[in-house]
């Protein structure tokens, strides 16, 4: 490709793990194993809250919202990289990577919000449990999916209009497996300063508030928590347990990513893979195996197929 300053760049190259042949192999057949281990136990998930009546609860509602928008978050870069572990060249084309930086950023937002949402739910139950049903009634509960959804996509518009019309016409190289708004912006050659200092100030806007919000609904909550030793109150403590894990292991590798986005360091390609392979899987994981209520639920499911089969 041409890259003199006339030029247009019409693709970029992805430099995924590297290594031989025999490693790329088994780095195809690992994630491939693991993408359909996302796919196949959040869309469990959402099979098995929408077939069981007594899961049709603002908590599970939520909670099949979070294990689709998982499906979602690691199918915009996860099949491509597994194909690319079969390739030579690793490349994708300008208009495919401006979708995958649009796809990451409204999921992304999506989920921060969404996690925002569920702490909130947690929040009414514990804290005021009385009222519960009053205040998050349908209306709320797709009030607060939707919002997410539209506020995910907003931020993905306000990241993507300053950057789609920036003139790239020299490096196309982007060391990681996906697209992302810091290596890209890096590659324009122009001054992007201003740029990079508003796409900072809206992603660390988005990740911090999302996170801070958490902290301080899971502080009331902790605090409430302690006031009371009932038995649902113990139960309240296991489910907290999982939703705080699960924020954890989604704003950790945000926040140190994004924190300095305009400076690559090797760890950022681990954590981007862990934040958009591992942890959507770690997800359903979190919530099955520390909740009876969806295990029983599976359970039932799985005797009714059985049932189907052999009748």
């Amino acid at each position: 490709m041409d890259q003199g300053n006339n030029s247009r760049v019409t693709e970029f190259v992805l430099h995924s793990l590297s290594g031989p042949r025999e490693l790329q192999l088994f780095y195809f057949a690992f994630f491939t194993l693991f993408y359909s281990s996302i796919v196949l136990g959040n869309l469990l998930i959402v099979l098995t809250v929408l077939s069981e009546p007594a899961l049709h609860t603002p908590m599970y509602f939520l909670l099949t919202n979070l294990s689709f928008i998982d499906v979602c978050l690691s199918t915009f870069a996860t099949p491509k990289m597994i194909v690319d572990f079969l390739k030579e060249h690793k490349t994708i084309s300008f208009e495919g990577c401006m979708a995958q930086i649009f796809f990451l950023h409204a999921f992304a937002g999506g989920e921060t919000m969404l996690l925002v949402a569920m702490a909130y739910d947690r929040y009414v139950a514990i804290c005021r449990p009385l009222h519960y049903a009053t205040i998050m009634n349908v209306r709320k509960c797709t009030g607060l999916v939707v919002g997410s959804w539209l506020i995910g996509v907003l931020h993905s518009v306000s990241q993507l209009v300053f950057t789609v019309n920036l003139p790239f016409c020299g490096p196309n190289q982007v060391d990681s497996f996906f697209c992302d708004l810091p290596l890209v912006i890096k590659l324009a050659c122009t001054d992007t300063y201003i740029l990079e200092i508003l796409m900072l100030s809206d992603s660390g806007l988005m990740a911090m508030s999302g996170f801070v919000l958490l902290l301080i609904s899971y502080t009331v909550i902790l605090v409430t928590l302690r006031r009371q030793s009932s038995a649902g109150m113990v139960k309240a403590r296991a489910t907290l347990t999982a939703h705080v894990t699960v924020v954890t292991l989604f704003f950790g590798p945000t926040i140190f990513i994004y924190a300095s986005p305009f400076s690559n360091f090797p760890v950022d390609k681990v954590l981007s893979i862990f934040y958009i392979v591992f942890t959507p899987l770690l997800n359903p994981l979190i919530y099955t195996l520390r909740n009876k209520e969806v295990m029983s639920a599976m359970q039932k499911l799985r005797r009714r197929q059985n049932i189907c089969f052999k009748n």
